[in-house]
């Protein structure tokens, strides 16, 4: 295979951005800022890693417009260098070698004959597509897939390998679900008797992932007991999230992995929830909250904004108090120091009173 090259100007012109510095140097492929070496591109989208930019050898490196450019480096001044970047990795990084060998329907998959599968379907090794199931076109259904009755799939999905959608789910176009991903599993319920003794409530409801979502691997996400489970249009959730039965996911939400939404929960949109945020079960968060890394939501949540902490608070308090607890050993020693002066006044006090 031939080795792709462009010169700076020509990724330039293929990703719409500036030029600043040596228009005619040759890139060949993407790396790290760390890793680059000057026939590679590179991106700084995180002002953290401003010192790696300064150091890095690449050839090329992506950066905002309103950065300040160093002299004796080139770079591409773009409006988003992570977009920018994503061109170049696109060009030098054929999707084609992504793709699986096989086309169309492998001679291992087995299809109930009352399923109906669309045009330029993959269907792969040892699939499982049960009855009365219909699988939109371009639809790309990986190894070891399992599809339920009655389940509907729309079109320009990719179901990786080990993916599994229940019965009666429904997933709009262009749906990704990432391996191990499990869509329309029971959601947790039970009643319990006098004796303590647990009886599964059928959950038999469905869930429906609406058009541009993407499934994590290993994430799951319950079916309802009766209605639906509902995951809107572009939502993006991570690996390894859990998501209760009933729960109303908004357009546009961002679900980090380990995050976990107890039963019935509904979102606005674009929520975003950092990596191992939880909730509790029947509550309602506003539109376009944030919550940090490991925030507890235990009520409904009414106004915009960012969050930290377990119960959550506004992030400038969950700041505020993590300095001051950082000063609890200094704050005791002070308390001590008091008591012992509030405690030999006393005693002064004392032996004044008693002359």
């Amino acid at each position: 295979m031939t080795a792709k090259k462009l010169s700076i100007g020509e990724l330039a012109d293929l990703t719409g951005s500036d030029v600043f510095g040596d228009r005619t140097l040759l890139i060949s492929g993407v790396e790290s800022l760390e890793a680059a070496s000057t026939s590679d591109a590179s991106f700084l989208a995180n002002p953290r890693y401003h010192e790696a930019m300064l150091k890095s050898k690449a050839g090329v490196i992506c950066i905002a417009r309103n950065s300040k450019p160093v002299d004796g480096k080139n770079f591409l001044l773009c409006d988003n260098p992570s977009l920018t970047f994503q061109k170049i990795i696109e060009f030098f990084i054929s999707s084609e070698l992504l793709e699986s060998g096989f086309i169309g329907v492998h001679p291992t998959a087995v299809i109930h004959a009352t399923a109906k599968i669309g045009q330029n379907v993959i269907i792969g090794p040892y699939a499982v597509i049960d009855k009365g199931t219909t699988i939109g076109d371009n639809t790309k259904i990986a190894a070891h897939v399992y599809i339920g009755s009655g389940t509907t799939i729309g079109k320009n999905c990719h179901l990786y390998p080990h993916a599994v959608v229940r019965e009666l789910c429904h997933l709009g176009d262009r749906v990704i679900l990432q391996p191990g991903a499990v869509i329309g599993s029971c959601g947790f319920g039970y009643t319990t008797d006098p004796k303590g003794e647990h009886t599964k409530l059928e959950q038999l409801g469905s869930v429906i992932l609406q058009d541009d979502v993407e499934i994590g691997a290993n994430t799951t996400i319950d079916r309802a007991r009766f209605s639906k489970t509902l995951i809107s249009k572009g939502t993006k959730i991570d690996n390894l999230v859990q998501i209760g039965h009933n729960v109303q996911i908004g357009p546009n939400n961002i679900i980090i992995s380990q995050s976990g939404l107890a039963g019935s929960v509904k979102t606005g949109r674009n929520v975003v929830l950092g990596g191992q945020a939880g909730a509790v079960g029947h509550i309602e968060i506003a539109d376009h909250v944030m919550i940090a890394t490991r925030g507890g939501i235990s009520k409904s949540m009414t106004k915009p904004g960012k969050y930290a902490g377990s119960p959550v608070m506004p992030i400038e308090d969950y700041n505020r108090q993590q300095v001051q607890l950082r000063k609890i050993s200094e704050y005791i020693q002070q308390i001590q120091e008091l008591s012992k002066e509030v405690e030999n006044l006393k005693k002064a006090f004392a032996e004044i009173s008693s002359k």
